[in-house]
């Protein structure tokens, strides 16, 4: 053991943890549920595993952590819809828009 290595962490610095089986049974659920359902890979970061946002034909969306891009890829097959990755492509307008009535409206619930 060197001089430093009790202090060194064995798991990286913000990351809780990684996916499981609940978010895989979400994800498939919540397609199940939804029609026009596209995936979109967000890439491991210092904070965060991979991610996978399900957007749906309105812009309602959903955000779960995955087994890395390939487990976000093998999920796209096993469902049926296209993947891609946000990073190439971006997010779709419509979830922005859709994300911004949901502000308008929690904004209007509040002052009434």
């Amino acid at each position: 053991m060197g001089l430093f290595d009790r202090f060194r962490r064995t798991r990286r610095p913000g990351v809780t943890r990684g996916s499981t089986s609940h978010d895989t049974s979400h994800l498939e659920s919540w397609t199940a549920g939804h029609r026009g359902v596209e995936a979109f890979v967000e890439p491991r970061t210092t904070v965060t595993e991979t991610t996978v946002v399900l957007v749906a034909h309105d812009g309602e969306w959903t955000r779960r952590r995955i087994d890395g891009e390939q487990g976000a890829f093998r999920l796209g097959r096993k469902l049926g819809i296209p993947v891609y990755e946000v990073s190439k492509v971006g997010y779709p307008k419509r979830m922005r828009e859709y994300t911004a009535r949901q502000r308008a409206r929690s904004r209007r619930q509040t002052t009434d």
